[in-house]
């Protein structure tokens, strides 16, 4: 099996993970050092951030680089799809509100970035692996929505559902570590454990605890998966948007 880098925002995130890849886990700020297969990073909130660190430790990776990356953390939940507890394996890490405001044209008169003709607006997960994780662990398999602002209203959660049918969860991560990771041409991953509805902001009813504990889970089930699915030829895998 080759080297794994997990991406997560901050240090609650990256420690829950960390217990579960346990001696294989090097926890580091630079997160290519150490032997370990698991480097673990927390990166800091919002795609930027992430898009930076992944890049950073990616090339920094020296003689043994890595083979996958994965965008790891709590995040919040869209019903009816995903609830308190629930872990979601994207099948696309979306940029959710990457584009411009275009009233009149498009979905809730947006535009994304590859409707403007800017960019690339969504990259699929890794075609074998992303299944396979999603089966393993019982989880919701969808795309999950990465946005620079966290939803907190009831109309927001509306226009987001409108716009993207069928996404299970949101957070703030995902896109920035897919663009890292699609640019040195290696696979991505996105899973999050539900902390919270997405909808509005109520902070009473956040369950960030429970949701660690769900990662730390989810991440002891998910590595043979990954020793298995990490084996598979190279042509079976992809990092084409």
């Amino acid at each position: 099996m080759g080297r794994v880098l997990v991406v997560t925002a901050v240090a609650a995130e990256r420690d829950a993970v960390l217990r579960a890849v346990g001696a294989d886990g090097a926890g580091d700020a630079d997160a290519g050092a150490g032997a370990g297969r698991y480097a673990v990073l927390a990166a800091g909130a919002g795609p930027a951030a992430a898009a930076a660190a992944t890049a950073f430790a990616l090339a920094g990776s020296g003689p043994a680089p890595f083979d996958l990356v994965i965008s790891a953390g709590i995040g919040g939940g869209i019903a009816p799809h995903a609830g308190i507890g629930d872990a979601v394996v994207a099948s696309t890490l979306v940029a959710a509100d990457l584009g411009a405001q275009t009233p009149g044209e498009g979905p809730e008169g947006f535009t994304d970035l590859g409707a403007l003709g800017f960019g690339i607006a969504a990259y699929p997960a890794d075609p074998g692996l992303s299944p396979a994780v999603a089966a393993a662990l019982g989880a919701v398999h969808a795309p999950v929505l990465t946005v620079s602002t966290a939803t907190g209203t009831a109309a927001r959660a509306a226009e987001l559902v409108r716009r993207h049918p069928g996404a299970a969860a949101e957070a703030m991560e995902g896109f920035g570590v897919a663009e890292a990771a699609a640019r040195a041409g290696v696979p991505v991953l996105e899973i999050r454990t539900v902390s919270n509805a997405v909808g509005p902001r109520d902070r009473a009813a956040w369950r960030i605890g429970e949701a660690l504990t769900a990662l730390t889970e989810a991440f002891a089930r998910m590595v043979p998966v990954l020793e298995d699915g990490l084996g598979a030829p190279t042509a079976e895998r992809s990092t084409a948007p």
